[in-house]
């Protein structure tokens, strides 16, 4: 776990606040049996959880992928293409949606700004991209792609004991 006190304290309040605005059919799905808490988001995301993140073309049509997510200080984190098309539209238009989950288990969605980072400026950011894909792949291919950082606005979390006990 790298979430600093401070971390955990904005990802919790984060959490309620984004539940509190929610309409009532979302909270009466996600209720207080169902949420995770900040805890239980940061055990969730550790590694290197898949993730399907949701960007804008010009016209507004939404365009949704899957890139490896990392969970780093609270915030999700992501890879592309230098010159793909998901970095063009964040550059562009920033505005993303992003879920992690796990069939009927566990579902964690954020919706925010991506804003590109450079890791190789953030050497502890670096390390933990290292210590989570090997020194190998980084220096091969990962040090070299577009890096970018999620600033929440809203997270939505679920999750189903049941789902978990029956595995």
């Amino acid at each position: 776990m790298y979430e600093t006190p401070d971390d955990m304290t904005a990802l919790q309040r984060l959490l309620d606040a984004s539940h509190a605005m929610a309409g009532p059919h979302l909270r009466s799905v996600l209720d207080e049996d169902r949420r995770l808490d900040a805890t239980g988001v940061v055990a969730r995301l550790r590694g290197i959880p898949m993730m399907a993140l949701a960007t804008a073309t010009a016209a507004g049509e939404p365009r949704v992928g899957v890139v490896d997510g990392h969970f780093y200080r609270g915030r999700l984190y992501f890879g592309s293409g230098k010159n793909s098309v998901r970095f063009r539209h964040i550059r562009a238009r920033p505005a993303v949606s992003a879920t992690v989950f796990d069939g009927q288990r566990f579902q964690i969605t954020v919706h925010g700004r991506a804003v590109e980072v450079s890791p190789g400026e953030d050497p502890a950011l670096e390390s933990f991209l290292i210590e989570l894909h090997g020194r190998d792949l980084w220096d091969a291919r990962l040090k070299d792609v577009a890096w970018a950082r999620i600033d929440p606005e809203r997270m939505f979390t679920f999750h189903n004991p049941g789902a978990e006990v029956a595995d």
